[in-house]
C-alpha cells in the first residue's frame, strides 16, 4: 500500500492504486481524473457496441435476433476468409 495526497483537502490517505479509492478525511475520490477517464471509456465502448449493425437488443423479436445472429456468423466467416487470403499473399514472397 502507498499513500496519495488528496486533490481536494490536501491530506495524505492510504491508496491501493485503485481509481475508486476515497480520501480518509473528506471522502472524495483520490483519482477523480482516472475515474472520469474510466467512465468515458465505458461510455465509448457501449456506444461502439450498440452502433454495430448486428447488435442484438434484448427487446428484439425472435425473427430479428435470428437475422442479426446470422449476420454476425456470415461476417465472422467472411473476415476469417479474408484474413487467411491476406496472410497467404503476405507469406508467398517469403
Amino acid at each position: 500500500m502507498s499513500q496519495k495526497k488528496c486533490p481536494h483537502c490536501g491530506e495524505w490517505s492510504i491508496w491501493t492504486n485503485n481509481y475508486e479509492d476515497r480520501c480518509e478525511h473528506c471522502g472524495e475520490f483520490l483519482s477523480p481524473v482516472e475515474l472520469e477517464r474510466k467512465e468515458k471509456f465505458i461510455q465509448e465502448q457501449d456506444r461502439q457496441e450498440k452502433g454495430w449493425m448486428f447488435y442484438i437488443n434484448p427487446e428484439d423479436s425472435g425473427f430479428k435476433k435470428f437475422f442479426k445472429k446470422s449476420g454476425n456468423l456470415f461476417y465472422t466467416v467472411f473476415m476469417a476468409i479474408m484474413t487467411f487470403i491476406m496472410w497467404f499473399i503476405a507469406a508467398l514472397p517469403g
